[in-house]
């Protein structure tokens, strides 16, 4: 069954790179100088950030004390959730086993170089952010006392509303998240394993007691998150996502502080790189910025819809408060978790000189580590250092996988509203969650899980694009009233019907009132 399965994957890994390499597989464009490095989605989805902003005056920088001002003194609400429990969802979801694999991935192929390109791109995937962020909390819909939306919810009504479109897009998402959901199973376990082994000194089988207990436990913990609903998915979320933050920014720190002497040639390296890398990582300038783009991106998700979901359950006091966190979230996931994985990268070296070639046969996981034994050496100080990273890659894939299966829930609930169909979704999550996690006891590998999910990631960015240009007139509009500090969001100011943002409004006055009267 293995077999069948990793069979099929490959017919839609070769789809997927035909896409991703599109039009770099035709002769003429690739000789092309640089540019013809350059796959047209990277070129698409980097224009777009760099048009959205423009457009919009660089909103990500002009707003974005108000952002964090508008997170810190986020407050608790009966309807939805709040803004900062919508941030912290969305960053369980951004910041995942991607944030080192990936980051790992880019340097590897592109060079150090290839962080700068990730900076790049983030900078002008914020607008993006910003932008189907946004249009996610105007075209919302409330059912009882929470709210759904996303890229299904304002791609049916930006295409004239049919039920169809809408159920076609939450469906298209079901199916991203199943793909996903297992290769976070398979890390989190994975992970467990390892800060067992690290904490005990032994070498544990793949397929041992323990290993099963914790498949159990890991079962039973994420059964009662999802059947709890989405507001106790995001109880669990706001406390891992400080504390996998805190202790992944703390090991780092700790990491460059005990080597701050190669501060300054980290920042050298990486922006020289970026327009001429070294032979050993293929000498061209479209490879580094290839690789940067494209994994900051898939770290970030600015352009793929997939983090609208959490965008548009959020209880905002006006549509475009979310778009300027959600923007604010990309840049916490490149700006900060991601160069963090690159400091220790790059400033570890072991990229470097005699061991280069050693360093390049390794994983993607072995090559972090052999960086971080670089940085402490390999006394207890490494050994330490082995079990937070640790206990960092299985949050992150623990926190991840919730995400997958709150926005999973998010969609169905577009789909159909019945209870057995909601319950249904859960239970075949949780049937390729186990899949995963077996798939690791059994010995295998996830390769082409991964490689399926690559072709799922570029569907999702052809399908979301085409509808932020469609929707950006209305975003436009919003961010004009917006910045008219004295209306309020409704139907009326807005000029377009939207009548969730109209009972907000009556709701504010009513509150108002009570207020006034007690």
């Amino acid at each position: 069954m293995y077999e069948l399965i990793s069979s099929i994957c490959a017919v839609f890994q070769n789809l997927a790179d035909w896409v991703w390499g599109f039009p770099t597989n035709i002769e003429w464009y690739a000789r092309l100088p640089i540019i013809g490095e350059l796959p047209l989605v990277i070129i698409l989805l980097v224009g777009t950030g760099i048009y959205f902003t423009l457009q919009l005056g660089f909103v990500q920088v002009k707003y974005f004390r108000y952002g964090l001002n508008t997170l810190i003194h986020s407050q608790k609400t009966e309807q939805g959730i709040s803004p900062l429990a919508s941030f912290l969802l969305s960053t369980a979801m951004r910041v995942g086993p991607g944030n080192i694999l990936g980051v790992t991935g880019a340097v590897s192929t592109g060079g150090p170089g290839a962080l700068f390109w990730m900076w790049f791109s983030a900078f002008f995937g914020m607008a993006t952010a910003f932008v189907e962020s946004t249009l996610s909390q105007i075209y919302k819909d409330k059912q009882g006392d929470e709210y759904v939306g996303g890229l299904p919810c304002y791609g049916r009504k930006l295409l004239g509303g049919a039920a169809i479109i809408g159920g076609t897009l939450s469906l298209l998402y079901i199916v991203y998240a199943l793909l996903c959901i297992p290769a976070q199973g398979f890390n989190t376990i994975s992970a467990m394993t390892a800060i067992t082994q690290n904490i005990t000194g032994v070498e544990l089988a793949a397929d041992s007691t323990l290993v099963w207990i914790f498949f159990l436990l890991l079962m039973g913990v994420t059964t009662f998150s999802i059947f709890g609903g989405l507001r106790r998915i995001t109880k669990i979320t706001d406390v891992l996502v400080p504390i996998m933050a805190v202790i992944y920014v703390a090991a780092v720190v700790i990491m460059v502080a005990l080597n701050l002497d190669r501060l300054p040639w980290f920042f050298y390296v990486v922006v020289t790189e970026a327009f001429h890398p070294e032979p050993i990582f293929g000498g061209a300038l479209g490879i580094a910025l290839s690789q940067g783009i494209k994994r900051g991106l898939m770290s970030n998700e600015a352009g793929q819809g997939t983090l609208s979901m959490p965008a548009a359950v959020s209880h905002a006091k006006h549509p475009c408060d979310q778009g300027i966190i959600q923007a604010i979230g990309v840049f916490l996931d490149t700006m900060v978790i991601c160069t963090l994985t690159g400091f220790v990268l790059i400033m570890g070296q072991a990229w470097m000189g005699n061991g280069s070639a050693a360093w390049m046969e390794l994983g993607r996981l072995e090559k972090f580590l052999a960086s971080c034994a670089q940085l402490l050496g390999t006394g207890s100080g490494y050994g330490l250092a082995t079990l937070v990273i640790s206990i960092c890659f299985g949050i992150f894939a623990f926190t991840c996988l919730l995400g997958f299966l709150s926005f999973s829930e998010i969609c169905a609930r577009q789909i159909s509203h019945n209870k057995m169909f909601i319950a249904s979704v859960r239970l075949v999550n949780l049937t390729v969650l186990a899949f995963g996690m077996i798939t690791n006891i059994a010995g295998f590998d996830l390769s082409a899980l991964w490689n399926l999910s690559d072709f799922a990631n570029i569907v999702m960015v052809c399908c979301n694009l085409p509808l932020l240009y469609l929707g950006f007139g209305q975003v436009k509009k919003a961010f004009a009233n917006f910045e008219d500090q004295n209306e309020e969001f409704n139907s009326e100011t807005f000029g377009t019907p939207v009548p969730v943002w109209d009972e907000c409004t009556a709701s504010s006055a009513f509150h108002v009132i009570k207020d006034a009267q007690s």
